[in-house]
């Protein structure tokens, strides 16, 4: 589908292409007008990789739902969507695909079927698209739609301190290291200097590329490629799940962050103190989840709570998380950072 829309092939890895499934997230930047910016990431849609595909989907603003017409609604979809209402995403479409493949009957039933899924969430709006990536059909207005509502996106406001949550490590010959990413808030510049976390290592912007491409800063909403350097900044200095962050941003690393927490009304009741996987930016965790309101979250609810970590992570107000049961296996619920840092969290939010 992506590179029906792209002419890219996001599939990177060989055991990717291998297989014919995605494992880790890929990125499209497809040539539009010189005024519009568009970019893909793809996620997998596995249930071995689910915790790839909520590291992918740190930082985006819009979804496309991809539903195959043959196979319909997947107890794998439902589960997607209700990360992405977690997550806070209301702005999306929906790619019925394989239209070809089954007939009109079977069509509109997976049609419904979808409509229905989506009927409680915020993507209840959403167009659904009947396409096939092999005939072509429905392809072209797909794309219009998708590029339309592109150019009516205004530019994002960068507000805030730089945050830059890190999917990607690695060292280039003649260039050092490099991290990738997608920029959660603010500007980031050549030169910039910013902090590692959580090993709190000081690193220069030796240079930059924002959607693929070299570029002099990046700012809220863009991929980001940092080449650092500075003293300390080597391979171990930073790991995947950890952040990059403007110098002055004063938080300091935690290891119990209070939030709202919301479970889903498809899961059994949360008891107080129960061990889960966490979630946040990029960064899968461990914990437990203290609940302050009651000693129990029935499903469906909201309480505030406090999230007891296993090892310090970065976490700003307003921040987005997503808990899982100890075994990794079933998306719970999640939230909203309601104090990650009590001494200057506000620093980091829009001013009204």
């Amino acid at each position: 589908m992506i590179h029906c829309l792209t002419g890219v092939d996001t599939d990177r890895l060989k055991e990717e292409k291998a297989r014919g499934l995605t494992i880790e997230a890929g990125f499209a930047y497809p040539e539009v007008e010189s005024d519009i910016e568009l970019g893909f990431v793809d996620v997998p849609g596995h249930e071995k990789f689910i915790h790839n595909m909520l590291a992918g989907s740190a930082g985006i603003d819009s979804v496309l739902l991809v539903v195959a017409a043959d196979d319909g609604v997947m107890p794998q979809t439902i589960e997607h969507v209700q990360i992405l209402t977690l997550l806070g995403l209301s702005q999306g479409q929906v790619a019925l695909t394989k239209c070809d493949l089954v007939d009109a009957t079977r069509l509109d039933r997976v049609e419904e079927d979808i409509r229905q899924l989506l009927e409680a969430t915020p993507l209840a709006e959403a167009p659904v698209y009947r396409v096939s990536s092999r005939s072509g059909e429905g392809i072209d207005a797909l794309r219009d739609s998708l590029w339309t509502q592109a150019a009516k996106r205004h530019e994002t406001l960068a507000w805030g301190a730089f945050r830059l949550a890190v999917d990607r490590v690695f060292t280039k010959t003649g260039a050092g290291l490099v991290v990738t990413g997608t920029a959660l808030s603010g500007t980031v510049r050549q030169d910039d200097v910013l902090r590692l976390e959580p090993s709190g290592v000081r690193a220069r912007v030796r240079s930059l590329r924002r959607q693929h491409r070299e570029s002099e800063q990046a700012h809220q909403g863009d991929r980001v490629a940092l080449n650092l350097t500075g003293s300390g900044v080597e391979r171990d200095a930073i790991v995947r799940g950890g952040w990059v962050v403007a110098e002055s941003l004063d938080t300091p690393l935690l290891q119990r962050v209070d939030v709202d927490l919301t479970l889903l009304g498809s899961v059994a009741a949360l008891k107080h103190w129960t061990p889960v996987h966490i979630h946040l930016g990029v960064a899968r965790l461990t914990g437990r989840v203290s609940l302050l309101e009651g000693q129990r979250l029935e499903p469906g609810n909201r309480m505030l709570g406090q999230l007891v970590l296993d090892r310090p992570v970065h976490a700003c107000l307003g921040d987005r998380f997503v808990i899982r049961d100890h075994g990794g296996q079933t998306t719970l619920g999640g939230g909203i950072v309601l104090d990650g840092d009590p001494r200057g969290a506000a620093s980091v939010l829009p001013s009204d």
